[in-house]
């Protein structure tokens, strides 16, 4: 009995135990899910605040740009309403203008129908009195109009007759004497009209150094250097005892310009030894073909020449380093276009392909293989390859008669080519310009105050000024040589370069008695 009654305990202890504790865990919870909720509505508030704080910033951007909008539409529409009330306005103004001139139209018709009406009074006057004359004429001649009419046009039907066989008579004898001075007259006209300077090509270019001590570093130890560069241009270094100066011979102008420009590159830069040397050689000759290629397309812009084969194009650029018979090759073509065109012209033939077939008829002698044939034949087969037209090919051909004629273009070629290469004064104008060019360049010096006198030296490749001592110091002449080359490299076109010495001399006088 005591047993059962200490298990019944148990089991009430128990259950009020669990009594207990499940009101309590409840009571924990319902705290718990309380402050979960408070902190819930707490984070719901305050997104619910960035929504709309966000939600405003959206709509006062939104409402800034719509703004904006408005505002751009509304200057358009100013803009376009100010345009269109300016057109209104100059339409308005040609509408009176228009008005005033139909005004003035309307006057003008008046006054002319009432001229008209004037001449038609006066001309009915005029046939009244000669249908009255000829009715005289009728009564004194004894024969109608109509026949004395046609007895006066067989009349002169006969005499024009006899006056127009003898006009043709005369007419051709006239053209048969005018037709050599008309040729003539043409031929000097053309001439006159074009003036190229011919530049002689020698066989040797003279580069100059600033002193003799550059000669040792072009030669190189055991002439290694110099060497190396003949090696690679193939032209002919000399170095002599001339002062501040190099020989470079060789026949090929094009080898002749590279190993002057690669010397000046090595001598600049100071670096001069094999391996240099070959890398400036190879870097001028790239120049060099770009050089080539942009003369031959000024040449042909200048010429108003279009359409040609880059390769064409190519061989003009070549042009510059070549001569025939002392004149530069490009001046000499440039010189024959020229000519061409304005014969052409005035032949009534066309000017352009004139001045085509001129430029390119020695087109032969610039290959970059040269056969075994004559210059104008091969100059024909590259203008041929390159689609040129037939009578220009003609023209190359039959220059030098190498082949027949075909066209009216050949002729004025062959004859434009021997004007240019042969006419008198062609190269006298190289020497006047350089005596002109060294003229310049003393007035250019004695322009300035205190210089005394002026000498062009060396070929015009120095300029000695003598300056008083009394007006200039030493100081000063530093300056005024400096004034003088800036000067002369801004207002004058010379090759090379040109040394500018200023002397002072200060000398004491006296006399014994």
């Amino acid at each position: 009995m005591g047993t059962i009654t200490i298990v019944i305990v148990a089991v009430i202890t128990c259950a009020i135990t669990g009594v207990a504790s499940y009101l309590i865990i409840r009571k924990t919870t319902d705290q718990r899910r309380r402050t979960i909720l408070k902190e819930a509505e707490a984070d719901a508030e305050m997104i619910k605040k960035e929504k709309i704080l966000q939600a405003k910033e959206k709509f006062i951007q939104l409402k800034a740009e719509h703004d904006r909008a408005v505002n751009e539409r509304n200057t358009k529409l100013n803009q376009r309403e100010q345009g269109i009330k300016q057109m209104e306005s100059n339409l308005q103004q040609q509408q009176s203008e228009l008005e005033r001139k139909n005004k003035e139209a309307a006057q003008v018709r008046e006054q002319m129908e009432s001229h008209i009406q004037a001449l038609d009074r006066r001309k009915e006057e005029l046939d009244k009195l000669i249908r009255e004359q000829n009715s005289r004429l009728e009564q004194i001649g004894g024969m109608s109009s109509e026949e004395a009419k046609n007895i006066l046009i067989e009349n002169m039907k006969a005499e024009a007759k006899a006056d127009a066989a003898t006009y043709i008579n005369e007419t051709i004898e006239e053209a048969k004497m005018s037709a050599n001075k008309e040729a003539k007259r043409i031929v000097v006209q053309t001439i006159q009209r074009v003036a190229t300077e011919t530049a002689i090509e020698n066989s040797v270019t003279v580069f100059n150094i600033e002193s003799d001590e550059v000669k040792g570093r072009i030669i190189g130890r055991e002439g290694r250097n110099i060497r190396a560069l003949e090696a690679a241009t193939g032209i002919e270094i000399i170095v002599d005892d001339t002062p501040e100066a190099i020989i470079l011979s060789g026949f090929d102008p094009v080898r002749r310009e590279i190993a002057r420009l690669a010397l000046h590159q090595l001598v600049t830069d100071g670096r001069i030894h094999p391996a240099r040397i070959e890398e400036v050689v190879a870097k001028v000759q790239k120049q060099i073909e770009e050089e080539i290629v942009e003369v031959g397309k000024r040449t042909t812009i200048d010429l108003g020449i279009h359409g040609l084969h880059p390769e064409l194009i190519r061989l003009i650029g070549k042009m510059k380093y070549r001569s025939s018979y002392g004149q530069n090759l490009l001046q000499h073509s440039r010189e024959t276009a020229n000519l061409c065109g304005i014969m052409a012209a005035e032949l009534g033939l066309n000017p352009k392909t004139a001045r085509r077939a001129g430029l390119l008829h020695d087109i032969g002698k610039v290959p970059d293989d040269e056969p075994e044939l004559p210059h104008a034949i091969i100059g024909m087969k590259l203008a041929e390859k390159y689609k040129e037209k037939a009578e220009v090919c003609n023209a190359i051909g039959a220059h030098h008669d190498e082949m027949e004629m075909t066209s009216l273009i050949a002729p004025i070629v062959q004859v434009c080519d021997a004007i240019s290469g042969a006419r008198p004064g062609a190269r006298r104008e190289v020497v006047e310009s350089y005596i002109k060019r060294l003229k310049e360049m003393e007035d250019i010096a004695m322009s300035y105050p205190g210089v005394m006198k002026t000498y062009a030296i060396q070929a015009g490749r120095e300029l000695r000024v003598i300056v008083g001592s009394e007006k200039i110091s030493d100081q000063d002449a530093d300056q005024l040589s400096h004034d003088i080359a800036k000067k002369i490299q801004d207002e004058m076109t010379y090759p090379g370069q040109v040394k500018i010495t200023v002397i002072r001399e200060t000398r004491s006088v006296s006399y014994a008695k």
